[in-house]
């Protein structure tokens, strides 16, 4: 049986960073993030994009399921609605896999300090902040387990999440 392990939270929440130590804790780990299936110029949201990217992000994950080397499929990426969980899951191919979902929660004066730091390393653009703001609040009433990241680095988190999903297997 494999883990899947969905890591959400919204943009400067710490998902990516957390995903890449977590895939050095947990033994045969494989890691995707969403956003590198984003990585467009120039950067179109629209229904097309869309559905491209679930179907970008669903092909890798149904291949990271299938491949006997790994047992840890992680993904991130800003899932701030039940219904994108929802539809990636229904897109997948196999169903052994023991799903753990988990967001990833800051306060708004943590994730300002996150993203403008991002803004000047020229990572980030500073419209980014707004938009997080107004996402916020929705990963608080996820059917997720919600680790709050401030005060805590990317390691006792990633420490964290691995406690977790020992413990259940």
């Amino acid at each position: 049986m494999k883990n899947l392990i969905f890591i959400n939270g919204t943009m400067g929440s710490g998902k990516t960073t957390v995903s890449q130590k977590l895939k050095v804790l947990l033994n045969k780990s494989i890691f995707l993030d969403g956003d590198w299936c984003w990585d467009m110029d120039p950067f179109i949201v629209n229904a097309e994009t869309k559905e491209m990217v679930l179907e970008n992000i669903t092909f890798l994950l149904n291949n990271f399921l299938k491949c006997s080397e790994y047992v840890n499929v992680i993904f991130c990426w800003v899932m701030h609605e039940e219904s994108i969980i929802n539809d990636i899951l229904k897109r997948l191919e196999l169903n052994n896999y023991k799903l753990y979902k988990f967001s990833l929660i800051c306060s708004k004066e943590e994730l300002k300090k996150r993203i403008m730091k991002d803004v000047e390393n020229g990572i980030r653009d500073e419209s980014v902040l707004e938009r997080s703001y107004i996402k916020m609040d929705a990963y608080k009433v996820m059917d997720t387990i919600k680790i709050n990241t401030d005060k805590i680095s990317a390691e006792e988190i990633a420490v964290q999440i691995e406690k977790i999903i020992k413990k259940a297997d």
